[in-house]
């Protein structure tokens, strides 16, 4: 057995702790009064709404997930090579069934994460709508700890997972062999989080731009009006895809880094004996969940007029820095290399410099919105021209902050200089420290996201429920900072995404050089000057633009139907306008769940299918081709053009978003000042540019951060049918 370090008992003691600490706040959120019989009411509606698509969901996912762990456990049993047996010391069938168990963990663990939540957001969101009514402290610490339930349970889940199955797969006897046996647990929580993200980002996105196009625009009714039969699918859709669909993404995201820097370690453990370099990972998460901890206690509002924006800044500068200070300790005590420590901290500065450039393309307040808002005064077609140029713009700084935090990282990692060590190994775990350093703050990031769609939903159930309007003051600046802080964790998980996608490309070729030639390391050219690896990067780039089309074409074809479904209750009952019949909600929940769980299915599936066909094909097409050279030009342009092409989405549908709610608030004037506002032909325009940016924010973006990681994770598990020349 391999000595393992005192340190290490940071990691069972920061999940325990963690664990302690979400079960404090669930109990403290929900001791909180769930406001008047109406707010339960409509509480109740929306949590039922939620836990039924849910199941339905997950039933279809959890079928998907049994299936493929059978075929994948059959397919890298019987295919892989016997130099990769010999080394692992395994059988075909043992290989096999490891893999297996290890898919279905992660897709169990990512779907509890999802549920749980979901679970407590829908619980949250009514009793902040009843804390509104008490003060803006009291609205913003149940938002938040409700966020914070779901970030460190999520995190909590997805150490223990990778930890446990480490450990249980023989890690502390073969600490270089038990790394590669748990790929599938990434690729398990991976692919869950693409169908999690998928479904719920349709759901919500159809129920949105169905309640915004026939309710704002037809028939002249505020945001959330209860008149309005789409509004419950809306107030749904926030939970299913903002919550559970992000939850199960960040969880995948933490499971498949983890895992690529062990692997990454290997090679370095090989050098040194030092089991430090595979274990490193788990300690810094661990330290990570705690400064995150003390982040969230930290934050609480200066008075009633502050901006909750700068509550929850404090807070998170709190946990930055005490994540550098254990970063450093936990360095120089498993690393020994002050220059490591450094590539860490340039991971943390990239998560802040993309937070500031997020902001400054979708918040009111700087010139990009301003100018969509603008250009809203001279119609739809040139708020939706003048949004495409902002979104486009945004990946030149994403690509230079991702691209400089990589080659400056890569450099650090080389002036290590530890003795025995090849540059380009403590180049690449450079790169690997800089990402987990990054990922650090994941679960204070993971609560703001959370944060948003709680406030969302407060802020409707308030308007439902006709509270006063220094209570719907309130939420709607609450609900104002939560789109900021949507905003804010997509651009982060787009950089950790991009930090991680070299992590992941990095342990893809030490896969194949383990199948090759029995050890990591030797394997490390993708020679695109041959025809067959270029070909590869084509089919990865258009990999990422067929699967947002898919995406994207869901949603429309959902909102279609939800737009008719309205337009039909809005006839037939002339009564509901009046407000003397209630609309038919469940009608309107029921379309969007069928069309949801049936638009998720295709572009899953390419994601899932397409690599794997591509490396299978590729090896029996031609004996000169290199098939696992094709598959990794496939991975690698594929998941460049993945993180791009979502800096265009995200950040120009948040442009959008809050171009139309600048106008919305009274911000946007004409020449001899006069407030332009909601009803005019502008505010019509500005909500058709936001309905064209919902599908892109909100689901085909958010789901392009797990393709990025999960063309990784299929080809690390899968790449023994491909491996061998």
């Amino acid at each position: 057995m391999v000595e393992i370090g005192g340190i290490f008992w940071v990691v069972p003691i920061g999940i325990v702790i963690a664990l302690i600490f979400a079960i404090t706040l669930i109990r403290q959120v929900m001791r909180h009064p769930q406001g008047t019989p109406k707010m339960q009411e409509i509480g109740g509606i929306i949590f039922e709404g939620a836990w039924a698509f849910l199941k339905r969901q997950y039933t279809t996912i959890g079928i998907i997930a049994v299936i493929t762990s059978i075929v994948i456990g059959v397919l890298v049993g019987k295919l892989s090579g016997e130099d990769e047996l010999a080394k692992l010391g395994l059988s075909g069938f043992g290989i096999g069934w490891r893999t297996s168990i290890a898919f279905l963990a992660g897709a169990l663990c990512s779907g509890i994460a999802g549920f749980v939540g979901m679970l407590i957001a829908v619980k949250s969101n009514v009793r902040c709508a009843a804390a509104s009514c008490q003060s803006l402290n009291a609205a913003i610490k149940v938002a938040l700890y409700g966020g914070a339930v779901s970030g460190f349970l999520i995190v909590a889940l997805s150490l223990l997972g990778v930890t446990a199955i480490f450990f249980a797969f023989g890690g502390a006897v073969y600490p270089d062999i038990a790394p590669h046996l748990i790929v599938g647990f990434g690729f398990g929580a991976s692919m869950v989080a693409l169908f999690a993200q998928l479904g719920g980002g349709i759901y919500t996105k159809a129920a949105d731009m169905g309640a915004d196009l026939v309710g704002k625009v037809e028939a002249g009714i505020p945001e959330d009006d209860p008149r309005n039969p789409a509004v419950i699918a809306d107030l749904v859709g926030d939970n299913v895809g903002d919550c559970a669909g992000r939850g199960a993404d960040l969880f995948e995201s933490t499971a498949a880094e983890n895992i690529g820097a062990m692997i990454l370690g290997i090679v370095l453990y090989t050098t040194t004996r030092e089991i430090a370099w595979i274990l490193f990972p788990l300690v810094l998460r661990a330290c990570g969940l705690i400064a995150s901890m003390i982040g969230i206690m930290c934050v609480r509002a200066k008075n009633e007029t502050e901006n909750p924006m700068s509550a929850l800044n404090r807070g998170y500068y709190v946990a930055v820095g005490l994540s550098i200070i254990a970063l450093y300790f936990v360095v120089n005590i498993m690393l020994h290399s002050i220059w490591l420590f450094w590539a860490g901290v340039v991971g943390i500065l990239a998560s802040i410099l993309i937070i500031y450039v997020t902001q400054y393309y979708t918040e009111p307040r700087f010139g990009p919105v301003k100018k969509i808002a603008n250009a809203s005064r001279t119609g739809a077609a040139t708020n939706i021209v003048v949004g495409m140029s902002v979104g486009f713009e945004t990946v030149l700084p994403t690509a230079l902050i991702i691209g400089g935090a990589l080659l400056l990282s890569y450099w650090l990692g080389v002036q290590s200089n530890i003795s025995g060590l090849e540059p380009w190994c403590l180049g690449a775990f450079g790169t690997a420290v800089a990402t987990m350093s990054m990922l650090m703050t994941c679960p204070f990031i993971l609560a703001e996201d959370t944060f948003g769609p709680i406030t969302d939903n407060a802020n409707g159930i308030n308007q439902m429920a006709g509270t006063g309007a220094d209570t719907r003051r309130i939420t709607d600046r609450l609900d104002a900072v939560g789109n900021t802080t949507k905003a804010l964790t997509k651009g982060y998980a787009m950089v950790s995404a991009g930090l991680a996608a070299f992590l992941l490309f990095q342990a893809y070729l030490d896969r194949i050089s383990l199948f090759r030639y029995g050890v990591e390391g030797r394997f490390t050219v993708i020679n695109f000057v041959c025809p067959e690896v270029f070909v590869g990067g084509i089919l990865g780039i258009m990999l990422v633009f067929l699967f947002s089309s898919y995406s994207i074409k869901a949603v429309g074809i959902a909102a279609s139907e939800i737009i008719d479904e309205v337009r039909r209750q809005f006839r037939n009952s002339p009564a509901i306008m009046q407000g003397t019949a209630k609309p038919d909600y469940a009608s309107a929940v029921d379309i969007t769940a069928k069309a949801a769980l049936k638009g998720m299915v295709a572009p899953g599936l390419l994601v899932v299918l397409l690599p794997i066909a591509t490396g299978v094909i590729f090896k029996y097409l031609n004996p000169n081709y290199d098939a696992a050279m094709v598959v990794g030009a496939l991975l690698m342009v594929g998941t460049i053009g993945a993180i791009l092409l979502a800096a265009f989405m995200n950040n120009g549908g948040g442009a959008w978003d809050n171009a139309k709610k600048m106008i919305e608030d009274g911000q946007l004037k004409d020449e001899n000042g006069n407030v332009i506002g909601k009803g005019t032909p502008t505010h019509a325009a500005a909500v058709c540019g936001d309905t064209v940016g919902d599908p892109l924010k909100d689901c085909a973006g958010p789901s392009l951060h797990v393709v990025a990681k999960l063309l990784s994770t299929i080809t690390l598990v899968m790449c023994s049918l491909w491996a061998l020349l």
